[in-house]
C-alpha cells in the first residue's frame, strides 16, 4: 500500500474529499500550534458545508454493510495523523503504520462489547480523548458501529460532540442517517460522507492482486457477495463460509417440505451458535487468563494460586461482557445468513415480474431463483422477502433464535407450500 486511502475499494470521490480535509487539518493544527494560550476551537461552532476541502471536529460515515465505514474512518485518521512532511496519508511514516495497525496512542476506536455500546464504554475513551495528543496531531476517537449506541451512551457522546476539545475529532461509522441508526442530534452535529457498495469487478480485482485468488474463484466471490469485500474474501477462502451460504438458501426448499422445515431451521440456528462457540472458546480464555494474572492468581508465592477476595465482581463482569459478545455473533452470523436468504426472493421477485436488474446470487438463477419465479406468484415471493426481514427485526429485539426461525419457517411455508402459479 503506497497510500492509506489505498484500501477503499470504488470510492475514488471520497478518497480525494478526505485528502483535501486531512490537508485543511494540516494547516489547522499549525495554526493552532502557533495561536495564543486561550485561543477558541479552529473548529468551533463553525458551519460546515456538506462538500469541499473545509475540515470539521465531528465526521459520519455511512454505507451498507461491507463498503468499508470503518475502513475509511481509519484511513482518514491516518491521513490526519500523517507526518509525512509532503503527502498526506502517505501510507509509510510511523503515524500511519501505528493508526492503520490499531496501535497509535491518540487514536481510540470504540466498539460493542456485547450487543450495544454502553454509557460506560462511551464516557472512558471521551474522558481520555480530552487530554492534549501525545505523539499526534490530534486525539481521535472512531466509534464503529454508532448504531449500537444505547441512548445513555449516544447522549454521552453528543455532549462531547457539542463541546468538543480543541484537538479531538470524532469518527462515527452507521448504516445510514435514519434515525433508527443514528440519532438526529448526533447526526445534525456531524460532517456526512456517504460510501457506496463497491462493484464486484472491482472487488474481484482486489482478490486477485492483493490476495492472490484464483480468478475464476474470485469473480464467483464478488459476484455472490453483495458488495461486501469481507464476505467476499471469506467466501473465496473458507470452505466453511461456503457451507453456511448453502445452508441458508436452502431453507427455500426446505419451506416447502413440511417434513423438513423445522429441521432446517434448526439446523441454521446451531450452526450459528457453533460458530460464536468457536470464536468465543478462541477470544473469552486469553481475556480469562489476562484478567487473572492482573489479579494475582497463577503465581508461585504464598497465597497467590488463586484471585484475592473482593474479585469475583470483576471476573463476574468479564463473564458478563463474553456471553453478551457471544450472543451477538451468534446474531450476527444469523443475520448474515438471513440476508442471503432475502436476496434469493428478491432475485426471483425480480425474474417473476420481468425485471433488469443484477442477481444477488447470479450461479443460483438456474436452480432455485429461476424455478421459484415460475412456480409462486409475486405476491407470494414479496411475503417471502418480508418474513424474513421481519426475522430479522425480531432478532433484534431479543426474541430467541430459534424461535423467531421456527415462525420464519412458517411463514415461508404458507407462502410457497401452495403453487400459485398455474401449471
Amino acid at each position: 500500500m503506497t497510500n492509506v486511502f489505498d484500501g477503499l475499494i470504488g470510492q475514488a470521490d471520497l478518497a480525494d474529499e478526505l485528502a483535501a480535509a486531512a490537508t485543511s487539518a494540516r494547516i489547522a493544527s499549525a495554526e493552532l500550534d502557533h495561536a495564543a494560550d486561550g485561543a477558541m476551537s479552529m473548529f468551533g461552532d463553525e458551519v460546515v458545508p456538506e462538500s469541499g476541502s473545509a475540515m470539521t471536529h465531528a465526521w459520519l460515515f455511512t454505507g451498507p454493510p461491507g463498503s468499508g465505514r470503518s475502513v475509511a474512518a481509519t484511513a482518514f485518521a491516518a491521513a490526519l495523523e500523517c507526518q509525512d512532511p509532503t503527502t498526506v496519508g502517505c501510507g509509510e511514516c510511523r503515524a500511519c503504520v501505528t493508526v492503520l495497525a490499531g496501535t497509535h496512542g491518540d487514536v481510540r476506536h470504540i466498539a460493542p462489547e456485547g450487543l450495544t455500546i454502553s454509557v460506560r464504554q462511551i464516557r472512558d475513551i471521551v474522558q481520555l480523548a480530552a487530554r492534549r495528543p501525545t505523539t499526534g496531531r490530534w486525539q481521535i476517537v472512531i466509534v464503529e458501529d454508532a448504531d449500537r449506541l444505547t441512548e445513555h451512551g449516544a447522549n454521552a457522546l453528543l455532549k462531547a460532540v457539542e463541546e468538543p476539545p480543541e484537538r479531538t475529532i470524532f469518527l462515527l461509522c452507521a448504516p445510514s442517517v435514519s434515525p433508527e441508526d443514528i440519532a438526529v442530534t448526533l447526526r445534525s452535529r456531524c460532517r456526512h460522507v456517504a460510501l457506496i457498495a463497491p462493484p464486484a469487478s472491482s472487488i474481484a480485482q482486489v482478490l486477485i492482486q492483493r490476495d492472490g485468488i484464483d480468478a475464476d474463484r474470485a469473480e464467483w466471490a464478488a459476484s455472490v457477495a453483495g458488495g461486501h469485500v469481507g464476505r467476499a474474501r471469506r467466501l473465496a477462502t473458507d470452505e466453511h463460509a461456503r457451507a453456511q451460504r448453502e445452508q441458508a438458501l436452502s431453507l427455500a426448499r426446505a419451506a416447502v417440505r413440511e417434513g423438513e422445515m423445522y429441521a432446517a431451521g434448526e439446523a441454521l440456528v446451531n450452526a450459528a451458535k457453533k460458530v460464536a462457540d468457536e470464536i468465543a472458546a478462541e477470544l473469552n480464555e486469553p481475556e480469562m487468563a489476562e484478567l487473572m494474572t492482573a489479579l494475582g492468581a497463577g503465581g508461585t508465592g504464598k497465597g497467590t494460586a488463586r484471585p484475592p477476595r473482593g474479585s469475583a465482581g470483576v471476573i463476574k463482569e468479564l463473564e458478563k461482557r463474553q456471553k453478551t459478545r457471544h450472543t451477538r455473533i451468534m446474531r450476527d452470523t444469523l443475520d448474515r445468513a438471513l440476508v442471503d436468504l432475502a436476496a434469493l426472493f428478491r432475485d426471483a421477485l425480480a425474474m417473476s415480474m420481468g425485471a433488469s436488474v443484477t442477481m444477488m446470487h447470479p450461479d443460483k438463477t438456474e436452480t432455485l431463483a429461476g424455478p421459484m419465479a415460475t412456480y409462486a406468484a409475486p405476491d407470494r415471493l414479496l411475503g417471502c422477502v418480508e418474513a424474513v426481514l421481519e426475522c430479522r427485526d425480531a432478532l433484534g429485539k431479543n426474541v430467541k433464535p430459534r424461535f423467531a426461525v421456527d415462525a420464519l419457517m412458517v411463514r415461508l411455508s404458507e407462502q410457497l407450500a401452495r403453487r400459485s402459479r398455474p401449471a
